[in-house]
C-alpha cells in the first residue's frame, strides 16, 4: 500500500500547489490588470486555433469611465446585492442544488451539474481559472477561488475586473469591446437603454450577438431588458455602511 500512500500525497501536493498559484494570482491583480481569462483563452482556441489573426475583442476600461447606468444594470442582471454578501447566496445554491437533483433523477442520462446561483464573484472564479466543465469537483474550487478573491480584493476591484473579462458577444469580452461592437461608442456614454440591453444578453451573451447560437437558449431578452429597466434604480453601487451603535 506505499504506493498508494505516495499517491495521495502527490494529489494532496499538487493540490496544495493549485491553491498557492491561486493566491499569488489573485494577489497580483489588486495591482495589474488580467490580460485574459481561462474562459477568453478556451474561445480563442476554439475560434481561432493556431492563426494569429482572429476575431477576438477585449480593451480594458479604469471603473471609472464606465457608465453608472451599465453598472446598475449589471447588477440588477445578475446579482442585485453583490455589495452586500460576501460571495456567495446561499439561498440561490439551495435551490440550484434542488434543480440539479430533479433533473438527474428525471434522466438517468443527465450529467452531473451545478446550474444556477452563482453570484458576480462565483462567476469571475469560474471565468478567470477555470473550465466549463459542469460538476461538483470543479464548483467547490470555485468556491475556493471564491472566497480568496474576496478576501484579497475589494469589490470594487472584483467588478471592475468582471465587466472588463465577461463575454458578450462572440470573441466580445469585456464592456469597452462590448459598447464598441454594439453601439460605437464608449462605455462611459451608455444610456439606461443601452445598458438595460447589454446586461439582458450576460445569461445568453452568443445568442444575443448571433441567431445561429440561440437554439438552445431559452431568453427572451425584451422582457428581461424590461426588468432591468424596472429596477436599475434600486441596487447600490457601493457598500451599505454599517450605523454604529450609540
Amino acid at each position: 500500500m506505499r504506493w498508494l500512500s505516495y499517491l495521495l500525497k502527490c494529489l494532496l501536493g499538487g493540490f496544495i500547489a493549485m491553491q498557492i498559484y491561486f493566491v499569488i494570482q489573485v494577489g497580483l491583480w489588486a495591482a495589474l490588470d488580467p490580460s485574459s481569462t481561462a474562459f477568453q483563452r478556451a474561445e480563442r482556441w476554439r475560434l481561432c486555433g493556431l492563426s494569429w489573426s482572429c476575431p477576438v475583442h477585449s480593451s480594458w476600461v479604469p471603473y471609472e469611465k464606465i457608465s453608472g447606468n451599465l453598472k446598475r444594470a449589471v447588477l440588477v442582471s445578475e446579482d442585485d446585492i453583490f455589495f452586500q454578501h460576501m460571495g456567495v447566496r446561499v439561498e440561490d445554491m439551495k435551490k440550484a442544488w434542488t434543480k440539479n437533483s430533479q433533473l438527474n433523477q428525471q434522466s438517468s442520462k443527465s450529467k452531473t451539474a451545478l446550474r444556477g446561483g452563482s453570484t458576480i464573484t462565483q462567476q469571475l472564479a469560474k471565468n478567470l481559472f477555470l473550465s466549463s466543465e459542469q460538476n461538483y469537483f470543479r464548483k467547490a474550487q470555485e468556491l475556493i477561488i471564491t472566497g480568496l478573491l474576496e478576501a484579497m480584493l475589494s469589490k470594487q476591484r472584483l467588478f471592475e475586473i468582471y465587466l472588463n473579462s465577461v463575454e458578450w458577444g462572440e470573441g466580445i469580452f469585456g464592456i469597452g469591446a462590448a459598447s464598441q461592437h454594439y453601439y460605437g461608442i464608449k462605455p462611459s456614454l451608455l444610456d439606461r437603454e443601452q445598458s438595460a440591453a447589454l446586461a439582458s444578453a450576460l445569461p445568453a451573451p452568443k445568442c444575443f450577438d448571433k441567431a445561429q447560437y440561440c437554439r438552445k437558449a431559452n431568453i427572451h431578452f425584451p422582457t428581461r431588458q424590461d426588468f432591468i429597466l424596472e429596477n436599475m434604480d434600486r441596487v447600490a453601487l457601493t457598500p451599505t455602511p454599517k450605523l454604529k451603535a450609540r
